[in-house]
């Protein structure tokens, strides 16, 4: 996510027009509990985050994706949640590439696609 206020990735199940977690399969349930894990415990270690937050809103877009959020006791809105309610700070270019390095870094070749 282009917002520079938290280490925030989206994790999307690469299935077509599925818009809840129930509507996979279970063994693609099971995966994506297993990135999920994987990718908060990673933001987490790699961040020093104080909570990882984990939401499938997915209001206003209807492919599942899951948010995972790493969290400080001193972020703009600690402890609200993080939507609505302050503005992105967008990354710098060079921010947003060292951000996606240091992530895919932290992952390995465990999950597949970062962008």
């Amino acid at each position: 996510m282009n917002d520079a206020n938290y280490p925030w990735c989206i994790l999307v199940p690469e299935r077509a027009d599925i818009s809840e977690v129930f509507h996979l399969s279970t063994e693609d349930q099971i995966i994506l509990q297993q990135e999920t894990a994987l990718l908060g415990q990673s933001l987490q270690r790699l961040f020093q985050a104080d909570k990882i937050n984990i939401g499938a809103i997915g209001n206003m877009v209807p492919q599942l994706h899951i948010h995972v959020i790493a969290r400080f006791k001193n972020d703009p809105v600690w402890p609200a949640p993080v939507w609505g309610k302050m503005e992105a700070k967008k990354y710098t270019e060079i921010a947003r590439k060292n951000a996606i390095l240091s992530i895919q870094n932290a992952l390995g070749d465990k999950l597949t696609a970062i962008s």
